[in-house]
């Protein structure tokens, strides 16, 4: 009862401040999916496969990052010499293979995207590779609810930079000041505001 009580109260709260917008730009992972520890195991496990026992807090703070440049973060801070590329693709298999199937949602986001249905334009702008955000929407039953997917490797620069949230709002045909961005992380919201667009920390909310 209690969760459901906190779960529309955070629904309400979205719901209003997200009011005037032409367009929702969603961060995936961490924002529609609950599937950030997932995510940090499969860096850690892969890590320990190449010798290498680190704090998985590098994977929050780096949060939307594209996976490769948190491996060239993370030989960085522990002297270590991973290939980014093969890292990236271990990485991505392990998570697919041993999580991405308990994939659950949340909830209170994933209701406000359905119910904007037709009523705004909305885009998936993920640091994570396509297949792997096809197969988590698809898990939450929203992929053909989504106009426009923007996914790791598919602009210049990743988050922080702005050029994936531009992209989504150029292949959505808005301009940036009307679009309303979604996420969980500092890199997100760093390229948010750096793309010309307002933003909000669904973990704030």
């Amino acid at each position: 009862m209690i969760n459901d009580v906190l779960h529309q109260q955070k629904l309400d709260k979205l719901t209003e401040i997200s009011k005037g917008y032409k367009a929702f730009l969603y961060d995936c992972d961490g924002t529609l999916a609950d599937n950030m520890p997932a995510h940090k195991a499969a860096y850690i496990k892969v890590a320990a496969n190449g010798g290498l026992v680190f704090d998985g807090a590098i994977v929050d703070e780096l949060a939307g990052w594209p996976v490769k440049n948190v491996v060239e973060e993370i030989n960085k801070r522990y002297n270590s010499t991973f290939d980014p590329v093969i890292f990236a693709e271990q990485r991505y298999q392990v998570f697919y293979d041993e999580y991405i199937e308990s994939t659950q949602p949340i909830s209170f986001v994933v209701e406000h995207l359905k119910a904007h249905v037709g009523k705004v334009l909305i885009a998936v702008v993920s640091g994570s590779g396509r297949r792997a955000v096809e197969r988590t929407l698809g898990i939450l039953g929203i992929l053909n609810l989504v106009e426009v997917l923007v996914c790791a490797g598919e602009t210049e620069h990743g988050k922080p930079y702005p050029d994936p949230f531009l992209a989504a709002a150029e292949k959505l045909g808005v301009a940036p000041a009307d679009c309303l961005v979604f996420e969980d992380g500092e890199a997100g919201t760093k390229a948010a505001e750096a793309a010309g667009m307002q933003w909000v920390r669904i973990d704030k909310i």
